[in-house]
């Protein structure tokens, strides 16, 4: 009879605390507590080629995970090399014109000085009624000739330098429009997809590749006003995903929409659909993200429990329980 009574009582404390458990995990609301349906996204950034061309090379594949400024695609640049080699040409060509446009300055500044030492010459002996006039007139004449070359000396001098420069201007913009043709990772993450392949051609703004940021993850839900105007920002929250549910992931409130809408179709909620609801973001701390970056995947779907009173405690199972790193 004492053994049946023990029995008995374990039965009935097993029911209760299930009965407890049924409770917090398959109703939506607790007191302080309330959840909502989400899945988990990570920020997305979709990579495009900013000028027309041919795809050369893709240098990774979908999963890959990859460096900020890692290189990893190239458009087709034969042409764009083939105009590099060309203006390096013409730049070399102004800067051999410059050098000579730069020694003939030289040159005739030497003649001018030589003239003009003539010119003092031959006025000092008209003065002295030893040379005539028409001496005087020659003189002045070479000097007059001197300055005239040296400006149009310094003149050509000024436009080679103004042509090698327009030259570099036109070889730093080449190289710009070679750097475009290099697609290159904007952060650290991982490709998502891969929307092109070596040979095609692709337009001006065409998508080539999707970058999954890991370390940037959050999930989404839509609340009801009654709960939106309850949380409060940056307090915690608990995540459990439908695939794990051993687990209970910490996260944050980051963001609560200051205006409503209608909730999405594919956001399960007990409200009816017409009811406006406001979308709550809930992000997950990046040094955690860190520690399982190989694991984060978006698409997965969950609950996520929040706070509507600030007094309100989490009970044991919404402890933070983290899997092995």
């Amino acid at each position: 009879m004492r053994v049946t009574r023990v029995l008995i009582l374990i039965a009935v404390l097993a029911l209760t605390a299930s009965g407890i458990w049924f409770y917090l995990f398959k109703s939506t609301e607790v007191y302080g507590l309330t959840m909502a349906h989400g899945r988990l996204e990570a920020e997305q950034i979709t990579l495009a080629s900013k000028h027309a061309g041919r795809v050369a090379d893709v240098l990774v594949k979908e999963g890959d995970t990859v460096n900020q400024n890692q290189l990893l695609l190239t458009l087709d640049s034969q042409q764009l090399l083939a105009k590099k080699r060309e203006i390096e040409a013409v730049i070399e060509q102004t800067r051999l014109a410059s050098d000579e446009a730069s020694a003939a300055v030289s040159q005739r500044k030497s003649l001018l000085i030589l003239a003009n030492t003539d010119l003092q010459r031959a006025q000092t002996l008209y003065r002295q009624h030893v040379a005539p006039q028409e001496k005087l007139d020659q003189a002045q004449t070479q000097h007059d000739s001197a300055v005239a070359a040296l400006r149009l000396a310094e003149a050509t001098l000024k436009r080679s330098i103004a042509s090698t420069a327009a030259a570099q201007a036109n070889l730093e913009e080449l190289q710009t429009l070679l750097t475009d043709n290099e697609i290159r990772a904007p952060r650290a993450g991982r490709i998502q997809y891969q929307l092109v392949h070596p040979g095609e051609v692709i337009a001006a703004g065409g998508r080539v590749l999707t970058l999954m940021d890991p370390l940037d993850v959050y999930m989404e839900v839509f609340v009801p006003a009654s709960v939106a105007a309850l949380l409060a920002l940056q307090d915690d929250a608990r995540l459990i995903f439908d695939a794990v549910p051993q687990y209970v992931i910490p996260g944050k409130i980051a963001f609560v929409a200051p205006e409503a809408q209608f909730t999405p179709k594919e956001v399960e909620t007990r409200d009816a659909r017409s009811d406006l609801m406001f979308r709550v973001k809930i992000s997950i701390d990046p040094l955690l993200l860190q520690q399982y970056q190989s694991r984060v995947k978006s698409g997965v779907r969950g609950n996520v429990w929040l706070r509507t009173a600030p007094d309100a405690a989490w009970p044991a199972e919404l402890a933070v329980t983290l899997p092995e790193a």
